[in-house]
């Protein structure tokens, strides 16, 4: 095999919200790369499509909702040691602060805070991930803009991040290195569900220097730099993968 320092040959990596977007697209891309992927995700239809989209063997699938304390108990239960862990599972919903309520944000952080934590917790404890492993968190560059009406989702994007350094630092003695990834705004179902008239999204590529929203394959490629040997000497880093949205 040619010299290549971004590839997982040998490498266990899982990936959660791997059902759809970003999560499925890093699954693919992981098992080219030739890691050995466990993907998790709600829904286990669509949890089938990808895992009949992996490419080569030893890949494990296990339906898990990771804002269930049991389902996290189950996942880490079945699976061995892991050199990867891609903590992508997320969620919006957008409403102005006004109007913010308790189920909002329960809605919110269950999955895209509270999930990630516990889920990372819960490994560790067991001692599920190797020296020299790689934590990747999805974040977002929502969290580092002002935009109206997306207050609940920036601000658990900003405590991904926020938890992402603790680990960097805590972890950072068994050589376990802990990273993020913030995108911004990728053709995904989250952007394409009704949330947003396609007048405001036109508005808002612009908004791009490179007029364009992102593809998940382009975030994936991201999140396995952070998990190859390529990135060993890096942590505690949030690499902003969003088209240069953050210039303007």
């Amino acid at each position: 095999m040619a010299y290549n320092p971004f590839s997982l040959e040998g490498k266990v990596v899982l990936v959660t919200g791997a059902s759809s977007g970003i999560g499925r697209a890093t699954a693919i891309e992981c098992s080219k790369m030739g890691a050995s992927v466990i993907i998790t995700g709600r829904n286990e239809e669509r949890l089938n499509e990808t895992f009949k989209a992996l490419e080569g063997e030893g890949h494990q699938q296990i339906v898990a909702d990771l804002t269930n304390q049991e389902d996290i108990d189950n996942l880490v239960s079945q699976i061995g040691a892991l050199d990867g862990l891609v903590n992508n599972a997320g969620l919006g919903r957008n409403k102005p602060i006004g109007f913010i309520k308790m189920d909002d944000l329960e809605y919110v952080y269950q999955t895209n805070v509270f999930a990630c934590i516990l889920l990372t917790k819960s490994l560790l404890k067991k001692k599920k991930i190797n020296k020299g492993g790689s934590l990747v968190f999805t974040s977002s560059i929502s969290s580092c803009l002002n935009t109206p009406g997306i207050a609940m989702y920036a601000s658990s994007k900003a405590a991904v991040s926020s938890f992402m350094r603790s680990c960097a630092v805590e972890l950072g003695e068994k050589q376990i290195r802990s990273n993020a990834v913030l995108p911004g705004m990728v053709e995904t179902k989250l952007i394409t569900r009704g949330d947003y008239t396609e007048e405001d999204l036109d508005k808002d590529r612009n908004l791009y220097p490179l007029k364009r929203y992102g593809k998940p394959h382009e975030i994936a490629y991201a999140i396995i730099f952070l998990l190859s040997d390529a990135s060993s000497w890096v942590t505690g880093t949030s690499l902003v993968v969003d088209g240069g949205r953050l210039l303007k």
